[in-house]
């Protein structure tokens, strides 16, 4: 099932059932208004969405309205908890290493977790909205669950049982303001500005196989200015699986039905610790800072910038037939304040 949030309708949105193939769409008022009202009740009100949606993918084309991307919020426009991980242990050894520093051995037994922003996200079609450029604007490629209530001190197998959608994300980082942020010793706050989501969120039985070990294995590609980036595969080398970040999140606290858990930054090995760009045959990377560590090993020093003013973003993940599960988040970095498009 394909579910998503039209943005009329207030600062939750308005929720719509979305056909498989991202055609059309259906407002259910009488069933959730909104996503996180269908969380809320999701046992009794889940059945009734999926009967929606069987019937909007064998209806006629005239069924439903048409679903356009560019008019939706991320599904959850705000969330009650928004936690993310680094999931790929890669990705977390490439930046250590490229500035000299060991990576501690419990990083690959115990997951990295910080907890973002989430009293409101950017819609997939929204700005980077950035007040200077000098603040190192990167993207964060990036898969995200949203669970069901989980208790405190949930097992990774618990956890799997409370696992109702999944979404793609682009996690902002400003990455020169990190640096100053880290050592305070207090963590992410001003160099984690807001998220955008994936115009649709998915349950995971629409993924199929590529739905394994509570990983996605599928390619999540990137471009930058209609440049292929990167196409990492989430389901390589992610050392810890959702269940066991859920897991990790619960470990003191009980989560709330609509959290976010997401993956952090995919990032593949792809033979060696350093990875490869795309222009030496590689598979890239989901992140600009990554591209960055990899030529200051090889080459003392980065060459390639972090986003500008004007530079266009896309993330997407496509199933085996080529066609996109999620929809497609589609940003231009603009100054804070300046008008959009609706769409890039």
């Amino acid at each position: 099932m394909k579910l998503a949030s039209l943005k009329a309708g207030g600062r939750d949105g308005t929720l719509v059932v979305v056909s498989r193939n991202l055609a059309r769409c259906r407002a259910v008022p009488t069933i959730a208004r909104t996503l996180q009202a269908a969380l809320d009740d999701w046992d009794a009100l889940e059945p009734q969405l999926r009967q929606v949606y069987e019937a909007l993918n064998g209806s006629s084309a005239g069924a439903g309205q048409a679903f356009d991307e560019a008019a939706c919020a991320s599904p959850l426009p705000r969330a009650y908890h928004w936690a993310d991980g680094s999931a790929y242990v890669n990705h977390v050894e490439l930046v250590r290493r490229a500035r000299g520093a060991e990576l501690p051995a419990s990083f690959w037994t115990d997951p990295l977790l910080y907890q973002g922003g989430s009293d409101g996200f950017v819609g997939p079609r929204d700005p980077i909205w950035a007040l200077r450029e000098d603040w190192g604007i990167d993207l964060e490629a990036e898969v995200a669950v949203v669970t069901a209530d989980v208790p405190m001190g949930a097992s990774p197998a618990r956890a799997a049982h409370t696992i109702r959608l999944l979404m793609l994300v682009n996690d902002v980082s400003l990455r020169n303001l990190i640096p100053a942020e880290l050592a305070k010793g207090f963590g992410f706050y001003q160099s984690k500005p807001a998220s955008a989501f994936s115009p649709v969120a998915v349950t995971p039985d629409e993924l199929g196989r590529a739905w394994q070990d509570y990983k996605v294995h599928r390619p999540l590609t990137v471009h930058r200015n209609g440049v292929l980036f990167g196409q990492p595969d989430a389901g390589q080398d992610m050392v810890f699986d959702f269940t066991q970040l859920i897991s990790h999140a619960a470990k003191t606290r009980e989560l709330g039905a609509g959290a976010i858990v997401g993956s952090g930054t995919v990032s593949n090995k792809q033979g060696g610790l350093h990875g490869s760009a795309v222009v030496d045959g590689g598979v890239g990377y989901g992140c600009i800072a990554e591209l960055r560590m990899y030529e200051t090993i090889a080459n003392g020093a980065p060459a390639t910038p972090f986003l500008k003013f004007g530079e266009r973003v896309r993330i997407e993940m496509l199933d085996a037939a080529g066609l996109s599960i999620f929809g497609a988040i589609e940003q231009t970095v603009l100054p804070y304040g300046q008008p959009s498009l609706s769409s890039v």
